[in-house]
């Protein structure tokens, strides 16, 4: 059977519900045999942890304090994030953590007071990611070069550098690719409407790629609007695969290749 990897997945969804080996049985019927369960803030940190322990040849865990969970606490999060890359089944990577001026709060003040902690907090990991030479899953949304301008003043390697969810267009990527990071693509590339996302995948090209679901969210064509499933990267695989004009085999091959080298899985 062919092979997938999903890169990035919220698994705690379908565990709170206990709808998770359900979930599972049916992304590995799909061929998925390995999924990322990216952590969000303190909230889930230990669950993922210990979804990667139990399914441990099937999941594997990320933690960060995504920028639109910084709250007036993020720091004493933040001290909790290093004690997991020191334990005996560490994660996979820092993420996902960024930037986000899309969710903001209404008021202009409470405006400025949130971009500036959602800041702090991600120089703050992007610090951490340098100390423990470790992967990043970015979240960027509205704030494209403003992300690129506080990873370049990290000194972060960009080649651990992974913008995940990539929704934006060809110069976009240019960037990351001078820079040595890359993307990831969900199921926006099924949509009908995203060509400036395709474009992206097209100029990036196999070399780098990688693919998710960003499950529960952005189900692909043709269940978009429903929710998502790690099952379902299958659909973003064989739509990526037409856009670069290579066998369904081959991009399945590339990107699960990539995605284990780049999460040293």
């Amino acid at each position: 059977m062919i092979e997938l990897i999903d890169s990035h997945c919220h698994l705690d969804t379908y565990y709170r519900r206990g709808d998770l080996d359900r979930v599972l049985n049916e992304a590995a019927e799909s061929g998925v045999s390995k999924i990322i369960g990216v952590g969000t803030s303190a909230k889930d940190w230990e669950l993922c942890r210990n979804l990667a322990s139990k399914y441990k040849d099937n999941v594997y865990y990320t933690v960060g304090l995504h920028p639109c969970y910084v709250e007036d606490d993020w720091e004493e999060q933040l001290q909790l994030v290093v004690t997991y890359f020191a334990e005996d089944m560490p994660p996979v990577a820092l993420g996902e953590i960024g930037l986000d001026l899309f969710h903001l709060p209404e008021s202009p003040e409470e405006q400025e007071k949130v971009k500036t902690a959602r800041e702090l907090a991600f120089k703050k990991q992007l610090s951490f990611a340098v100390q423990l030479d470790c992967p990043v899953i970015i979240h960027s949304r509205g704030a494209f070069y403003r992300s690129v301008e506080l990873i370049d003043e990290s000194g972060m390697d960009w080649k651990k550098v992974v913008f995940h969810c990539f929704s934006e267009g060809s110069d976009e990527i240019k960037a990351l690719m001078d820079r040595g990071g890359r993307a990831s693509f969900t199921g926006v590339i099924t949509f009908k409407k995203a060509e400036n996302v395709r474009e992206a995948l097209k100029v990036q090209g196999i070399e780098r790629l990688m693919i998710e679901t960003d499950a529960p969210y952005l189900a692909p064509v043709p269940f978009r609007g429903k929710e998502n499933y790690p099952a379902y990267v299958k659909y973003t695989a064989e739509r990526a695969a037409e856009v670069l004009g290579v066998s369904f085999e081959e991009l399945a091959q590339r990107t699960t290749e990539n995605t284990r080298t780049f999460f040293n899985i």
